[in-house]
């Protein structure tokens, strides 16, 4: 299947119909995928929306789009969603300076509103099954990362940060977002009730020092 993409109205009508804008033919196939729990077992198979997209960078055969379509609907019907979604990103990579800077840009915005800089530094991701950023700081084994969302959103007391953690925050100097009143970071949950603590259960040996001491836990 090919066609142009000309606007992001295409991706959207599509995410609504899942039909080809060209010929209205029902475009999603099914794959299996393997078990989270079991290698070897089948999960349920999962739709995909497989093409041959041509860019730039060349020709690539059987590429799913059905992930960039549904997220780029979701954009479209929630544009303030878009901060958001970048912090995320830039939570799985590691940048530390990115998120730094893009809350000083939020934060500017906002007016210093802390209610709504709280929500952004607590938003909770519905096309990654509600993940907040320090469920995917955990899933992505971005340590300063979680240290920093700890400092910046959490009620773990000073004293309880390694050195280097400290330094850094006073480097970037962020502050601590103690007066918006809001949920301890650690506490939210995944739409299947896991806690960031959780997740890095599923992480013991990458998460043990976090674990052990009990860092995660309210």
């Amino acid at each position: 299947m090919i066609w142009n993409c000309h606007a992001d109205v295409i991706f959207i009508d599509l995410a609504i119909s899942l039909s080809c804008p060209s010929c209205q033919k029902y475009l999603p196939t099914y794959q299996q995928g393997p078990s989270a729990t079991h290698l070897f077992l089948p999960t349920t198979p999962c739709p995909a929306i497989l093409t041959r997209y041509v860019n730039e960078g060349g020709l690539q055969d059987g590429l799913d789009i059905l992930p960039n379509i549904t997220e780029e609907a979701y954009l479209a019907a929630n544009p303030d969603a878009r901060p958001a979604r970048a912090y995320h990103l830039m939570c799985s990579e590691g940048d530390l300076q990115g998120i730094v800077e893009l809350l000083h840009d939020a934060d500017e915005e906002l007016a210093g509103d802390t209610v709504k800089l709280g929500q952004l530094i607590r938003y909770q991701d519905p096309l990654a099954a509600g993940k907040s950023a320090l469920h995917i700081a955990i899933q992505e084994s971005q340590e300063e990362v979680v240290w920093l969302l700890l400092w910046i959103a959490s009620s773990l007391p000073t004293i309880a940060f390694p050195p280097s953690a400290r330094r850094a925050a006073e480097t970037l100097q962020i502050v601590r977002l103690t007066d918006d009143n809001a949920q301890d970071i650690r506490a939210l949950r995944t739409g299947t009730g896991q806690t960031a603590e959780d997740l890095a259960r599923g992480m013991a040996l990458r998460w043990t020092t976090l674990i052990n001491s009990g860092i995660l836990r309210l």
